[in-house]
């Protein structure tokens, strides 16, 4: 606001004084004009009531002689405040109108509009930085899972996009470059409802300096930021609220676990993809010779993921710029290319440049020399979206949809993300178990994930877990419909957490402790009705003994007095 009222006053400054001396003149020679009162004698209007008379009449409202008839000394005045008012009204209009057109003052009043709305939300919110694919795909999966976004992005085109789209709850944007800390500290990162920060612009010299600005004017915030080189990611490590996600990377690893370990990879799908979908296929991808064309940042990292495999790989890109490699060759992509990188004795082939057109004639060509490749390819931009479906590859990849994927595995399910890397740290044989459980337990579609928390301070768990009910309180005991002892809930516990203690695929008959965290996947309403354990001890009670327990003070009471034979 303050800036608001700086730029008004210093545009306006010229016409305010015109206006005010006009008004000035206008009033004092209204008042040394001769007149006369109703019985003829001479007088002269006060103060008070020149400053009335030339106040209806500069601003053209009306017009009346009071409180007597003027004499023609006082309309011959009149005459002139009237050319003079309305002139200098006319002036300061103008400039009223020429400043509310400025573009200076239109972002101030913006900036201001936006630092008000953001210090007024009351709920958790997350900060985007870049308003991209990423960055609105990633608005719009938040804003299904209710939680409101606060998009700075620095380009008004792309600013202003949100007004426009299909929100549950409206983001608050901002046109601005979020490198400038107060921009930052107007957008929330300082506000306590500000749950976290994610970067994703797109380039790296930015995205540090967004990252370390924030993480220096809150040091507690969690910040996500997208990089692109080892370089950004190795300075943005050093921070420990800081993430640093290569999408690049990220697609390698999942490569190498569906070459190496395809049943870690299925279980992180399974896990990670929408709720009450049918299930994903496991990963099938063949070991062999793979042709990399385009050996760009994505090329470069798809291919040492599949040297770790023990893949072959043959390279080839147009750009001369490029070092040179064993692997890789500075040539078009012609048939004759194609056929002295192997494209015979090729298992598949990954289209990586740059242009979705290019990666689709690419496809289209090494298919006729070999139909049985099997295709990753790469996505560029989501307007495109229908050359990419055209290809008809096994797999793509879409920077956004990754970008996506992680932040809310980090943000939204911390605890499944912990898990997903126990299972990739432990290999297939854990994915299997995993596997095998859901399998057991749940339908052959996507769970709801969900984190039961065994904390004391819950009225429904007090006694329990303070040995003040006798028994401890097990796991299995989380498994029982509380409504009827007689069903199970349909809910797998995945993840016990006890302080930095790791259980995966805890016992059913684990004793728990108070502060313990359970991570469980199930059907859709498991997670409300074992919500029931944390409102009162009746609903833990009887599941034990199969009795629905007294609720009332009066039935208590009641059931204390012994039963007459």
């Amino acid at each position: 606001m303050g800036d608001v009222l700086f730029i008004a006053l210093r545009r306006l400054r010229t016409p305010l004084i015109t206006l005010i001396l006009a008004y000035a003149i206008s009033v004092a020679g209204l008042v040394a004009m001769p007149g006369l009162d109703g019985s003829g004698q001479p007088m002269k209007l006060g103060f008070f009531h020149a400053f009335y008379v030339v106040s209806y009449t500069a601003t053209t409202i009306g017009f009346g002689e009071l409180p007597w008839v003027f004499t023609d000394a006082q309309r011959a005045w009149i005459t002139f405040t009237i050319y003079l008012s309305v002139t200098c009204w006319a002036y300061a209009l103008g400039s009223i109108f020429a400043l509310v057109q400025e573009p200076v003052f239109r972002t101030a009043v913006a900036r201001s509009r936006f630092t008000a709305r953001v210090r007024r939300l009351d709920e958790p919110f997350y900060i985007l930085c870049g308003y991209g694919q990423s960055g609105t795909a990633l608005a719009h999966a938040f804003d299904a899972l209710g939680t409101r976004s606060v998009i700075i992005e620095t380009r008004p085109e792309r600013a202003a996009r949100p007004d426009v789209e299909i929100y549950q709850e409206p983001p608050c944007c901002l046109a601005a470059d979020a490198r400038w800390p107060d921009v930052l500290q107007d957008a929330g990162a300082t506000h306590p409802r500000c749950k976290a920060l994610i970067v994703l612009v797109s380039d790296d010299e930015a995205a540090q300096a967004i990252a370390i600005g924030a993480a220096a004017l809150n040091p507690g915030l969690p910040i996500i930021t997208r990089v692109h080189s080892a370089l950004a990611r190795a300075n943005l490590d050093s921070f420990p609220n800081i993430t640093a996600i290569d999408p690049f990377d990220t697609f390698a690893t999942n490569l190498e676990m569906a070459l190496a370990a395809p049943a870690v990879l299925w279980v992180e799908d399974w896990l990670s993809s929408v709720p009450g979908s049918a299930c994903p296929q496991p990963p099938i991808i063949p070991q062999g010779h793979w042709l990399v064309l385009g050996f760009g940042r994505f090329g470069h990292a798809v291919a040492r993921a599949l040297e770790r495999t023990g893949s072959t790989w043959t390279a080839i890109d147009s750009n001369l710029h490029l070092t040179d490699e064993p692997h890789l060759q500075h040539s078009d992509n012609s048939v004759e290319s194609l056929g002295a990188a192997g494209i015979d004795r090729a298992v598949g082939i990954i289209a990586g440049t740059d242009r979705d057109a290019m990666n689709l004639a690419l496809v289209t060509r090494a298919r006729k020399l070999n139909p049985k490749l099997h295709v990753i390819i790469r996505q560029n931009h989501v307007a495109e979206r229908s050359l990419i479906e055209a290809a008809r590859a096994q797999q793509c990849f879409v920077k956004s949809e990754i970008m996506v994927r992680e932040c809310l595995q980090l943000l939204v399910a911390p605890l499944l993300n912990r898990f997903l890397l126990q299972v990739r740290k432990h290999g297939a044989e854990l994915a299997e178990q995993i596997a095998v459980r859901l399998l057991t337990g749940l339908e052959e579609r996507v769970p709801h994930i969900w984190v039961f928390n065994a904390y004391a301070s819950y009225p429904g768990l007090r006694a329990a877990l303070s040995g003040q009910a006798g028994a401890p309180l097990r796991l299995k005991e989380l498994q029982i419909h509380p409504l009827d002892p007689s069903l199970r809930l349909c809910a797998v516990p995945l993840l016990l957490l006890r302080g930095e203690e790791e259980f995966m695929l805890p016992a059913l008959d684990m004793e728990l402790q108070s502060g313990d965290r359970i991570l469980f996947a199930g059907r859709e309403g498991e997670e409300r009705l074992q919500h029931r354990f944390h409102l009162d001890p009746s609903p833990l009670e009887f599941v034990r003994s199969g009795v629905e327990p007294a609720r009332s003070w009066i039935f208590r009471q009641l059931q204390k007095r012994p039963r007459v034979r």
